[in-house]
């Protein structure tokens, strides 16, 4: 717009001014072949004709102030002079903000958390409606002040610390939610640095070394215990070894007396096995002693001769 107002300016003035013939006392205006001259001020005009649109922004285009129902892509347009065009930037874009923030137990908190984020292409022209072109300073910044203080305040100091990963899925979760409604993307977050007060810090750091003192001994402690228990069981295997041995032994100390037991019987039933045959053949055959006797008799008479009638054979 301005540069038309301006070409128009240049056009009039340069086309009178060179219609001008200045005499010593007098001037004298008429068409002139130099008046040609002035029409370069129509090429600024057309240059108020010509807009651009860079790559990576859509164009809302107003006309005093009234958007229009259209919006441009990426390149140059052209269009009536007075006609206005507001880039507005699609590309993904990333913000930091540095905010202070409280835990749970009042812990005072520094956090520097990031954004990436991008306004939706098809609605840009509600977005410039509704919000205007500076997006983040109007929507996206509080919301994002709103949901790291807000998820920050439910947990402890020291949980914050453990749950860092799962602080910022939430945080996310919170942003995606109030910033689709407002046809504004988030692509992704991040919590970039958690810092605590110093004294928060000390205090951190000596429950991690006493936590440690703690495990070492605990650890040193049940290494103690299973050292003893192992050699208690040692022990005890020791002696449950030598009690089976023991019995082992008396097992195969009762298994030879049951033998030398079952042998004795069994030779003292061969004998009398024996016996009773030899009953039976003396009691069948009287004279079988008689005849053993003599059987094993040398031939030479005894020198001493017992007196009893009954021992006395008759030899004849």
């Amino acid at each position: 717009m301005i540069a038309f107002v301006i070409g128009i300016i240049v056009t009039i003035v340069a086309y009178i001014v060179l219609g001008i013939d200045f005499g010593e006392y007098d001037f004298v205006w008429g068409l002139k072949k130099r008046q040609v001259f002035s029409l370069i001020g129509l090429i600024i005009c057309l240059l108020g004709f010509i807009k651009t649109v860079p790559t990576g922004s859509t164009g809302i285009v107003t006309t005093f102030g009234r958007i229009e129902n259209i919006t441009l892509d990426a390149g140059i347009h052209f269009m009536a002079p007075w006609k206005k065009v507001v880039n507005m930037d699609n590309r993904t874009q990333k913000q930091s903000i540095e905010m202070p923030c409280f835990s749970s137990d009042i812990q005072e908190v520094n956090v520097i958390y990031t954004v990436n984020y991008q306004i939706n292409k098809a609605n840009a022209q509600e977005i410039y409606r509704t919000i205007g072109k500076d997006y983040f300073d109007t929507i996206v910044m509080p919301k994002a002040l709103e949901a790291v203080k807000s998820v920050f305040a439910k947990y402890t100091a020291e949980a914050l610390v453990e749950s860092r990963s799962s602080l910022s899925k939430e945080i996310e979760a919170i942003l995606v939610d109030d910033l689709n409604k407002q046809n504004i993307q988030i692509t992704a977050t991040s919590i970039e640095n958690i810092d605590f007060t110093d004294a928060f810090t000390n205090a951190v750091e000596a429950k991690q070394v006493a936590e440690q003192n703690k495990l070492k001994a605990q650890t040193e402690q049940a290494q103690a215990t299973l050292e003893a228990q192992a050699q208690a069981e040692r022990q005890v295997i020791k002696a449950q070894a030598d009690a089976d041995a023991s019995i082992l032994a008396a097992k195969a100390d009762a298994e030879v007396a049951k033998i030398s037991s079952d042998s004795a019987l069994y030779q003292g039933e061969k004998e009398a096995s024996i016996l009773q045959r030899v009953g039976e053949q003396l009691a069948k055959y009287p004279d079988l002693v008689k005849y053993k006797y003599i059987e094993g008799w040398d031939g030479k008479m005894p020198q001493t001769i017992l007196g009893n009638s009954d021992v006395i054979m008759d030899m004849r």
